[in-house]
């Protein structure tokens, strides 16, 4: 056991400092620019909510930097993102307006070729974005509500160009307005950048006097520029700047992308949560003070034998209660990957709500959960070998590589295959393939060790001790009424939990297929601990009327009972992917249902897990209040 405790010991201070290093990005610190001084305005990628497939910039013939083209180094969640930061040849001066400044002056207007002219037209008719990075800033779009034109909300990025009667124009002159706070009262001192906005336009120019001196018409008599698709166009990329000062501090420049979404929503989400979570405590409640304390008291009380026989309930069970279930390497597989889960998920939400995996920290949420995942594998080991002792399993080293590869070869499999349509499509979410090997290695170098190792000490050490003996031959359950079916135990017991967290699970998946921002995971941190207190408070009011009705085949009961809730996942994507996306194509539609089946696959786990630990508490409590000979 002291050995065990060092080993963890060691994992926990060994993954503190690889989530030290994950967090650290460059541009995060305030940075503090002078007058005059020259910063690049980067691309991260174009994304669209129609194909859910992200392009890099330079995937479109745009103009190039004069210095040449360079990729900024990414941390692991950012290449699984799709970002690809690179350098641009949109050059601000600190301080310094500009109306009107063109690019690639020198070599005339960018010629198209028919093929090219199709592609941009291809993009703009897929309602693509184009996504830009100042200081680490994201750049934002103004966008007037319908209902109301003084309340402006902000949406991340700029769209390509726009559709209009069947025709494609590009948005090629942008305006960008620089928001700065100045700490200090002179000129000289340092300006902090506070927001990063722009105004996509489309112009078509008649003519270009000089690099710095376009003309831009006005409003009124300007005309967009028109893509035709196999036909070569000639495109003027021009920009401006405008610096304004602003009151807001550093500290809160993310705020526009914060709050689109009303806070209130979620508040409500938590009152939701907390009602049912009273209501299924009552229920509990009635059960352990009115229903149990009087079975309890009876079965103690001292009666006769003739009396004792005539007894009926989940005391009759007593003899096979804790026999082993079938099948109990599955289920110790099961529990195991669901323990896994949910260390990772407990960790990362509470990193999260300390601030240290902020949208401000690009890929850091992802990177985080990825190498808490390797590490966490030394807990789900240790609690998945001990159960399987408790068991009676034999064949631990079996159990073990199954337990630590189940759920990550389900996951690396679909990626593989999904990895290769996104190839196919020459974007940049596809994985590289160096990244796959280091993921791949992290597996097999961190994850599984870990759980083997933690396996072995967990099924080193004594099962869970129960309070009652098991009999050598079993009790014959007797004809169950037709609601206590498991398949309608699993559409019932789902209800609950999956209301308590529908709000939030529809934030999240905002935040995952309409490239939104997802940052109160103070809120999510409650609402996870509501779930588990739904899921356990459920399992236990189901499994203990299976129990009463002499039934004691609760093992398998207990984790598909609780891990019904994902099924109404399931529907709820099914739901929200015909009613909020726009996706025709193949391609989108499978890597959304594929990546779906995934989340659901671990909201599974990680429920079910949840139901059992709590049922095994509760059984193992109850049975040992009673007075047994």
């Amino acid at each position: 056991m002291a050995l065990l405790q060092r080993l963890l010991l060691i994992n926990l201070c060994a993954c503190l400092l690889c989530q030290c290093s994950a967090f650290y990005l460059p541009g995060v610190a305030p940075v503090e620019y002078k007058r005059g001084e020259e910063l690049e305005i980067k691309a991260v990628k174009m994304t669209s909510v129609k194909t859910q497939l992200p392009y890099d910039y330079y995937s479109l013939p745009f103009c190039k930097p004069a210095k040449g083209i360079h990729y900024k180094s990414e941390n692991l969640g950012e290449v699984l993102r799709g970002d690809r930061i690179v350098s641009t040849p949109y050059k601000v001066h600190v301080l310094k307006d500009e109306k009107c400044h063109a690019l690639c002056f020198s070599g005339g207007p960018l010629k198209f070729n028919p093929h090219q002219s199709s592609s941009f037209h291809n993009r703009i008719s897929k309602d693509y974005a184009i996504h830009m990075l100042l200081d680490n800033l994201p750049v934002a779009t103004k966008i007037p509500s319908v209902d109301d034109p003084a309340i402006v909300q902000f949406d991340d990025g700029f769209r390509l160009g726009f559709m209009h009667d069947g025709k494609a124009y590009v948005n090629n002159h942008l305006d960008f307005t620089i928001r700065y706070h100045q700490e200090g009262e002179t000129s000289d001192d340092g300006v902090r950048i506070v927001g990063f906005e722009v105004n996509a336009r489309s112009i078509q120019y008649d003519s270009m006097k000089s690099e710095t001196e376009c003309t831009i018409p006005e409003m009124t008599k300007s005309k967009p520029l028109l893509i035709e698709k196999e036909k070569e166009s000639q495109v003027w990329f021009t920009f401006g700047v405008q610096w304004v000062h602003s009151k807001i501090r550093w500290a809160s420049r993310w705020d526009i992308f914060l709050d689109m979404s009303d806070v209130q929503i979620h508040w409500f989400s938590i009152i939701n949560s907390l009602v049912i979570v009273l209501f299924l405590s009552g229920i509990l409640a009635m059960i352990m003070i009115r229903t149990l304390r009087k079975d309890i008291a009876k079965y103690n009380r001292e009666e006769d034998m003739d009396e004792a026989m005539e007894e009926t309930g989940w005391k009759l069970v007593h003899g096979d209660i804790f026999r082993p279930p079938q099948h109990s390497l599955s289920l110790t597989v099961l529990i195991g990957s669901g323990m896994h889960i949910f260390m990772m998920t407990l960790v990362v939400l509470v990193l999260a709500m300390f601030g240290m995996l902020s949208p401000a920290s690009r890929g850091a949420l992802m990177s985080a959960s990825i190498v808490l995942y390797a590490f966490m594998g030394i807990f789900s080991g240790y609690y998945a070998g001990r159960l399987y002792k408790t068991l009676k399993g034999t064949q631990w080293k079996r159990a073990a590589i199954v337990t630590g590869s189940m759920f990550p070869c389900a996951v690396f499999g679909v990626c593989f295959i999904l990895n290769f349509f996104i190839w196919g499509k020459k974007s940049s979410g596809a994985v590289p393939f160096t990244t796959m090997l280091a993921l791949l290695f992290m597996f097999l170098g961190i994850c599984m060790p870990l759980v083997t190792v933690g396996f072995y000490f967990g099924f080193r050490k004594q099962g869970y001790d129960h309070p009652v003996r098991t009999n050598q031959i079993p009790r014959q359950v007797p004809d169950q009424p037709w609601y206590m079916h498991l398949s309608i135990g699993v559409l019932t017991s789902g209800v609950l939990p999956f209301g308590a967290v529908f709000i939030e699970l529809f934030f999240i998946f905002s935040a995952i297929w309409q490239n939104q921002f997802y940052y109160l995971f103070g809120i999510l941190f409650l609402v996870f601990i509501i779930l588990i207190i739904c899921c356990s408070e459920i399992t236990i009011v189901l499994i203990y009327f299976q129990l009463c009705g002499e039934n004691y085949h609760w093992w398998w009961r207990s984790f598909f009972l609780s891990g019904g809730s994902a099924l109404y996942v399931l529907i709820y994507s099914i739901f929200y992917f015909h009613s909020k996306l726009e996706i025709t194509e193949f391609i989108p539609a499978l890597l959304y249902f594929s990546y779906s089946g995934l989340i659901i696959l671990t909201f599974w786990l990680l429920t079910g897990t949840i139901g059992f630990w709590a049922t095994y508490y509760f059984i193992g409590r109850i049975y040992s209040e009673v007075k047994i000979d």
